[in-house]
């Protein structure tokens, strides 16, 4: 309140006198050169005008997070869009930084890998273009680095509570700092020779430099995070061990079982998982610019994707800078329309095709969208070798069982093709914990296979153990991550003190 009047958000009619403007992306012929990122970002001004169009609309959906026909509208971090918005309008990076991280964690992530939630939930973006919402989360935090506000602050007092965090995903992480920043002494444990989990080796560094998640870590090892990496609990450490030397557990091991395709000749040599390949690929850049060559070459080669998600985007993409000769997607699903359909409207997530970068790289270079859809793999064919050299595809039909009401895909006879292929990589998801990690702290599974608690809940069957991340709800985005992350370390910080004063959202 100022004066009697209630403090007013943003420019009123910015949505009217500025049009939406964002990054521009580096020709997609000239990025596959390299595996940075490609956005030219606006200058400081330019997004303080993009702020200006963030509207008064009474009931900002943007940061709602709440679920529509089983979808996210807005943000599931419950992110305070309209006042960080127009902060950056009044050119009050400071305190827009201080805003954006009472909800959030990591701003350094989301604002380069979240599909922006809340943009598609914008009410600027019922009869119009929305705010530019994921752009000024990225001017904000790289701002905040710049003029030294996101610098370590190490908490003042230590409460002599210790808890291990068992995964350094972007749950792992959201947890380990909330937990920390409570006081409490944080070690997490990461079996791979570097932290992140899939920020590092699931990311590709065109979407996710990783300086960027360096540069958070640094930060908050020097805010008193121990970070362990190469240990693999479960198995070089025992559950018993960590038991004994800490108060609580978080189990955030991810959704780590990929998916697989059941089909004739599927031990041919030459088809990888998704994961496999992306996480190679990241660590041979990381550890000799490719000079060691431990990783999948897919020079000269015809790729096939199998999966349309963003896995199989960042196969595409992938594929494309190491030199293929040609790649296809594959995709069971039916494309979905360019546009809104009338019964998927505002602000449900709008079920439209997005063409991402990698096809749009393939577009450029080949001349055609990579993806084929209503199509499934029906065979991999091998030579006398045992190599993969083409595989057997068919169109899928979807037909309603009259009996249930239930689609069920079945295959379009004769409509079989063959593709010749010398990789095939499978990005078709991922199903629950890894046993032997859930084995070892013997806590339940779902029928999810997902570690079992009560619903909204997080601590697991076993005292003293919660979990949180891919390995509770199943496989997905980062910003949930992140969300779980902050909710499960609420939990912790409550059973170890007795209350919290830990902001989730």
């Amino acid at each position: 309140m100022d004066g009697g009047m209630e403090k007013k958000m943003g420019k009123p009619t910015g949505f009217m006198e500025y049009e939406r403007k964002v990054s521009v992306s580096e020709d997609p012929r000239s990025r596959v050169s390299h595996f940075r990122e490609f956005k030219e970002h606006l200058t400081r001004e330019e997004q303080q005008l993009q702020g200006a169009r963030c509207m008064e609309c009474g009931v900002p959906f943007c940061q709602a997070g709440m679920m529509i026909c089983g979808m996210a509208s807005g943000c599931p971090l419950h992110n305070l869009v309209p006042e960080w918005n127009d902060l950056v309008y009044t050119g009050n990076w400071r305190e827009a930084y201080n805003r954006l991280k009472k909800t959030n964690s990591f701003p350094e992530f989301t604002s380069r890998v979240c599909p922006a939630l809340c943009e598609a939930a914008c009410t600027c973006g019922l009869n119009g273009d929305p705010v530019s919402t994921k752009e000024n989360e990225y001017a904000i935090i790289e701002n905040a680095y710049e003029k030294g506000y996101a610098d370590p602050k190490p908490p003042k007092v230590r409460t002599g509570k210790r808890v291990a965090v068992v995964g350094s995903g972007p749950s792992g992480l959201a947890a380990a700092d909330q937990l920390n920043k409570r006081g409490h002494l944080v070690t997490v444990f990461e079996r791979s020779d570097r932290i992140g989990g899939l920020l590092m080796y699931g990311i590709p560094n065109m979407k996710l430099e990783k300086q960027i998640v360096d540069r958070k870590i640094k930060v908050m090892e020097a805010e008193g995070i121990t970070f362990v990496t190469g240990v693999d609990v479960g198995k070089d450490l025992k559950a018993d061990k960590l038991l004994h030397d800490f108060d609580r557990i978080v189990l955030a091991c991810g959704a780590s079982n990929p998916r697989d395709i059941k089909a004739p000749g599927r031990d041919a040599k030459g088809i990888y998982f998704a994961v496999d390949f992306l996480k190679a690929n990241t660590k041979s850049l990381l550890d000799s610019n490719f000079e060691d060559h431990k990783y999948v070459d897919t020079k000269d080669k015809d790729v096939i994707i199998i999966g349309g998600g963003d896995t199989g985007n960042d196969c595409v993409g992938t594929s494309i800078r190491h030199g293929c000769k040609s790649v296809t997607q594959i995709e069971m699903m039916p494309k979905a329309p360019d546009e809104r359909a009338e019964n998927n409207p505002w602000p449900e997530w709008p079920k439209i095709c997005k063409t991402d970068y990698g096809q749009e790289e393939a577009i450029a270079l080949f001349g055609h969208d990579p993806r084929i859809y209503e199509t499934t793999v029906k065979e991999f064919l091998k030579d006398e070798q045992g190599n993969l050299k083409a595989v057997k595809i068919v169109k899928l039909s979807w037909e309603t069982d009259p009996a249930t009401g239930r689609r069920n895909m079945k295959e379009v006879e004769g409509s079989e093709e063959i593709l010749p292929a010398d990789i095939v990589l499978i990005a078709a998801g991922f199903l629950g914990a890894q046993g032997y990690v859930a084995e070892a702290f013997g806590v339940e599974l779902n029928e999810r296979t997902n570690v079992k608690t009560l619903p909204g809940k997080y601590q697991t069957n076993v005292e003293n153990i919660f979990v949180t991340g891919d390995m509770h709800r199943g496989q997905s985005l980062v910003v949930w991550a992140i969300r779980e992350g902050r909710e499960a370390a609420r939990a912790v910080d409550e059973s170890l003190m007795g209350y919290s004063n830990l902001v989730v959202q």
